[in-house]
């Protein structure tokens, strides 16, 4: 509807009227609208949807699926005892029942290789979670604080970083060598190995903790313990997730090299990938099997780990993302 004007009377001024349209005939109302139904995004929610359409994330992730799964349970996939060790079947070839044949001592290859994995896993597992734990804690109060206490902590952290960890497992093992078990092996692994974690963490808190929301947190009253609990490791915990996945690889390969220089797990107590491999050393000449196959079951597993750290990796990084 057009502007009207009205002829005013002389000397007042003219009186324009303005048309106006109903609110629900103009469409201010649905573009300012809030779209309640699309879906929230967040770091986490972005990394899975770039997983997913990734092979190399489906790929190990059916790689470590039956790795837990055969770890769990190893009796599903054989039944066989992998003690029943007979001299009779020494080095023995493939039979019916017994897909990968016979190692030195006459025992069943793919049997100890199905139950070896519970092993190695379960010491893996207890030292990423070792490593993950401290290492999260000392480089978070470390970054956060900073000062004296950033000072102390770090120098800690130089100490043991400065020291191999598979050398000083092989001292702690060989002092303990009357409590071998997956438990002490795993502490001493990851008694040296926290380190790592602890750098990254630190660093990646220094970055976090002068954001906005940081110092908004704090304003608002909260005590520093809480806002570093509630805000900052929260934001800063992607990178500690992805060393922590990538470093179980290194857990499993470290206990398996110990127990191939003897300082690992006793072979007459338990049954581990590294014990099967140094026992098949001295027949590899004559029958290579029985180490070709505890090596490329270690291989494989070690593979799937690798994989899945580097995905997580990639996927947790908004710039590696945007590259692709």
């Amino acid at each position: 509807m057009p502007d009207t004007q009205h002829t005013p009377p002389h000397g007042a001024r003219p009186v324009i009227e303005h048309f106006v349209a109903p609110v629900d005939e103009t469409p201010v109302a649905s573009v300012d609208a809030v779209r309640i139904s699309e879906k929230k995004s967040s770091l986490w929610r972005d990394a899975w949807r770039d997983m997913r359409r990734r092979p190399m994330f489906w790929i190990a992730a059916v790689i470590l699926f039956f790795v837990i799964i055969i770890s769990a349970f190893p009796t599903l996939f054989t039944q066989i005892d992998p003690r029943a060790c007979s001299l009779a079947f020494s080095n023995g070839a493939s039979a019916a029942g017994h897909p990968l044949g016979f190692n030195k001592q006459g025992c069943d290859v793919y049997s100890r290789i199905m139950h070896g994995t519970s092993t190695s896993v379960s010491v893996g597992l207890i030292v990423i979670a070792l490593t993950f734990v401290v290492g999260t804690a000392v480089g978070a109060i470390a970054g956060f604080f900073g000062g004296t206490t950033d000072a102390v902590l770090s120098r800690i952290g130089d100490v043991f970083f400065s020291i191999p960890y598979i050398l000083a497992a092989v001292v702690v093992m060989s002092v303990l060598s009357d409590h071998r078990n997956p438990l002490v092996i795993a502490l001493a692994i990851g008694g040296f190995s926290w380190p790592i974690t602890a750098r990254i963490v630190r660093s990646e808190i220094l970055r976090v903790k002068n954001a906005d929301f940081v110092m908004a947190a704090e304003a608002l009253g909260l005590s520093r313990m809480a806002t570093m609990m509630k805000h900052v490791i929260p934001n800063a915990i992607a990178p500690a997730i992805v060393v922590t996945t990538i470093s179980l690889s290194s857990a499993i390969v470290a206990e398996s090299v110990l127990s191939f220089l003897g300082v690992g797990l006793p072979p007459g107590d338990f049954i581990s990938w590294g014990n099967d491999i140094s026992a098949a050393q001295l027949s590899l000449r004559t029958d290579p099997m029985p180490l070709i196959y505890p090596s490329l079951a270690l291989t494989i597993t070690v593979l799937g780990f690798i994989l899945l750290g580097e995905v997580v990796r990639d996927a947790l990084d908004p710039k590696a993302r945007a590259r692709r």
